[in-house]
């Protein structure tokens, strides 16, 4: 999407998002959120927060070698005393791990219909605007026809050398390998993590680093999420996309999460920030924005259709979430 229709989207919001509170007059008034989304993206999100509620929004960034597990333990380290109000995460499976050490509170005003899975039942974090996880690849040195379409084809030989992937303990690709591990269970994951060693992949800071190299032809494959190949692609970098299909049951998608932290010092302006997180309209925002995030309510305009995710992984993420660390520690042991 060209800046100028972005732009358009946002005012078009600011028009349909009134049912989330409207203008107020809000002099003095703040909220501290912590973002584990792309800077860009969320900036976008949180301004137009700013210019229709007149509440001042301070957001704290991870970096993106340190992709959501700097904050997750920021907020572990604030427990006793939280300086933020809100967690917007880009991922999920750290999100349900926050709720389970009992440092998220209960927001019981989520919209009631939401989607199976993809909130808590207890109301501490919900999810939103999908990703899937994808394998891309160099167009110029791969052809589509070639291309890898499973997990399982990039554990041939011919991809020997070809592959790189970020570091399992930042980021979605951590939830993705945990998600090996209960889709196919403990023993073929290992077994999957091994063949990845064996055809020599290799480990790099953060997904759009993996993707650069692809781009730059200094590898031909990378694991990464459907964001930072559409990223690639507005550059005029030779990438696609296939989805990462685990064994022909589908690509895991992975919703953005928010939730309010438990002592949260601003719980009044907490609460409105978490309406207007998990609106319609924001769905919407995110799904016409660069990152083309699909939206978890059933209808999704024709417009932006194109960008839907297709066949979904059918995966438990408290599960994945509960075999996260150990997952982990023995893609830690295997891939270096």
């Amino acid at each position: 999407m060209t800046k100028r229709a972005w732009t358009a989207a946002l005012l078009l919001a600011a028009g349909v998002l009134a049912g989330c509170g409207g203008k107020q007059e809000a002099d003095g008034r703040e909220v501290v959120l912590y973002c584990s989304v792309d800077q860009e993206l969320a900036r976008q999100i949180i301004r137009e927060y700013e210019r229709r509620s007149g509440v001042r929004v301070l957001a704290r960034f991870d970096t993106e070698a340190s992709k959501t597990v700097g904050l997750v333990q920021r907020i572990r380290a604030e427990a006793g005393d939280p300086a933020a109000d809100v967690f917007w995460s880009g991922e999920v499976f750290h999100t349900i791990r926050l709720a389970g050490e009992g440092l998220l509170a209960e927001y019981p005003g989520g919209p009631a219909d939401w989607p199976a899975g993809l909130a808590d039942g207890q109301g501490r974090w919900y999810g939103f605007a999908l990703r899937a996880r994808v394998i891309a690849y160099h167009t110029g040195r791969v052809a589509a026809e070639e291309a890898p379409r499973t997990l399982e084809d990039v554990l041939d030989g011919r991809w020997a050398g070809r592959v790189v992937m970020a570091r399992p303990e930042f980021g979605t690709t951590g939830g993705d390998v945990a998600s090996w591990f209960v889709h196919y269970g403990p023993a073929r994951a290992t077994e999957i993590l091994r063949a990845l060693k064996a055809n020599g992949v290799r480990l790099v800071d953060g997904n759009s680093t993996a993707v650069r190299m692809v781009a730059t032809g200094q590898a031909d494959v990378c694991f990464t999420d459907t964001d930072d190949v559409y990223a690639a692609q507005r550059n005029g970098w030779p990438v696609a996309m296939n989805p990462l299909d685990q064994g022909g049951a589908g690509a895991l998608a992975i919703p953005n999460t928010a939730a309010i932290l438990k002592g949260a010092p601003h719980e009044k302006e907490a609460r409105e920030l978490m309406a207007f997180l998990l609106s319609e309209d924001v769905e919407r925002l995110l799904a016409a924005s660069e990152s083309h995030n699909t939206p978890v309510r059933a209808k999704l305009p024709a417009d932006l259709a194109r960008h839907a995710i297709g066949r979904r992984l059918e995966v438990d993420y408290a599960r994945v979430a509960e075999q996260l660390p150990s997952a982990l520690r023995a893609a830690m042991e295997i891939l270096p």
